[in-house]
């Protein structure tokens, strides 16, 4: 069995900086596992690496598209 480690975080919104209090859920190693968003308003984006939160009022485009200028545009190139 996978030893896990949660904890309480704060993180902004990606969009507009909002905060939300997120349980971040983390492997033995550190590696981040899973999220939940604990205040009102804000919903989790999908994201392998870290956790994320946007609030929900933002569309998906908007959502998607401060992903993409933080982090850059996924890579689609999977030869």
């Amino acid at each position: 069995m996978t030893e896990k480690h949660t904890k309480g975080e704060m993180h902004g919104c990606i969009v507009c900086g909002k905060l939300y209090q997120l349980y971040v859920v983390n492997d033995a190693g550190g590696k981040f596992m899973d999220a939940r968003v604990m205040s009102a308003g804000g919903k989790l984006v999908p994201h392998a690496a870290r956790p994320l939160v946007a609030c929900e009022t933002h569309t998906d485009k908007e959502i998607e598209s401060a992903v993409a200028r933080v982090y850059g545009q996924p890579d689609e190139d999977d030869d």
